[in-house]
């Protein structure tokens, strides 16, 4: 029975690392701004490191026990996507830490800059080299690009400004080409699996994370970083007005999806504020962060839920 769990231990587990290491970063903007006191980022900071250090060695257990599953994880045409959480995670803790151990960020981020360049790569040779039907799309391919926008966002401070926007621009143009495939597959075909209705909450990621870099890498406020913390606004409208498609959902590791995006989104109102001392972007972030804290009250106890059901590590389709 434990090696089945372990056997079926879902990659996308590293999503809940990033919903943690995003909360906490969030956490960390607030405590700067003297919103909140210095021990929930602290907290969550804590448990942020303690999921990595779990769910890393629950999946390096599943590779050295079960070689063949990863490797089926790995050319799955959905759970190849779910690799880049991995490097993804060693970015969000490297910002997150960033403020207060510096030395520590340094690692953390270049293991996640140089793994992260690797999957990319191959998750977009994976896509060219295998026939797709429409239906396989979901917001999921998204990761890997919010990946390379999130580089820059303290990564302008360890490489060339010139490399930050390279990283940048690859973001960038694969948020656009992937934006327009994910509205014709959600407009013109059939309904998306309710298991991946969470997924939708990565639409706000993009934008909100390319207002942060975007506004690292030039160190002011232009039309363009408006340009992109507006549209992440729009999908945070969009969202609410599709409210009722996230009802009665039952429970998938996909729901920690939708804690990464809403910190995205905190952080960056609380960025515009900080720029601009506009209270509208003040009150946006308070709003943001407390969805964030009822998502991630909610998502903490349905996940404990699950594993005390035993219907965490399950076989997939």
């Amino acid at each position: 029975m434990e090696n089945s769990k372990i056997q079926h231990f879902p990659i996308a587990a590293f999503s809940s690392v990033m919903g943690l290491a995003g909360v906490s970063i969030a956490l960390n903007k607030f405590y700067h701004l003297q919103w909140f006191p210095i021990w929930p980022y602290l907290t969550m900071l804590i448990i942020s490191f303690l999921a990595f250090v779990i769910v890393s060695l629950m999946y390096s257990k599943k590779a050295y026990m079960f070689y063949k599953e990863v490797n089926v994880d790995f050319r799955h045409r959905i759970r190849i996507n779910f690799f880049s959480t991995i490097t993804i995670s060693f970015l969000l803790l490297s910002i997150a830490v960033y403020g207060i151990w510096p030395m520590v960020a340094m690692p953390l981020w270049w293991i996640g800059f140089i793994g992260h360049t690797y999957i990319m790569l191959h998750t977009i040779k994976f896509w060219i080299q295998h026939n797709f039907e429409i239906k396989t799309f979901n917001p999921a391919w998204f990761i890997p690009v919010v990946g390379n926008i999130l580089i820059p966002v303290i990564g302008v401070d360890f490489i060339p400004r010139e490399l930050a926007w390279f990283y940048y621009a690859i973001g960038f143009l694969f948020w656009i080409i992937l934006l327009t495939i994910f509205m014709n597959r959600v407009i013109f075909h059939d309904q998306m699996p309710k298991k991946f209705m969470p997924t939708f909450f990565i639409l706000l990621a993009p934008p909100a994370i390319g207002f942060l870099a975007y506004v690292r890498i030039i160190q002011s406020l232009d039309s363009f970083a408006y340009f992109m913390l507006f549209i992440a606004y729009f999908f945070a409208a969009l969202l609410v007005m599709l409210h009722k498609s996230f009802r009665g959902l039952d429970f998938f590791v996909s729901w920690w999806a939708f804690l990464f995006p809403l910190a995205s989104i905190t952080i960056a109102s609380v960025v515009a504020y900080q720029l601009t001392s506009v209270n509208i972007y003040k009150y946006l972030a308070w709003l943001f962060m407390a969805s964030m804290l009822i998502t991630f009250v909610i998502v903490s106890y349905k996940t404990f839920i699950a594993i005390k059901n035993e219907s965490m590590c399950i076989e997939e389709e």
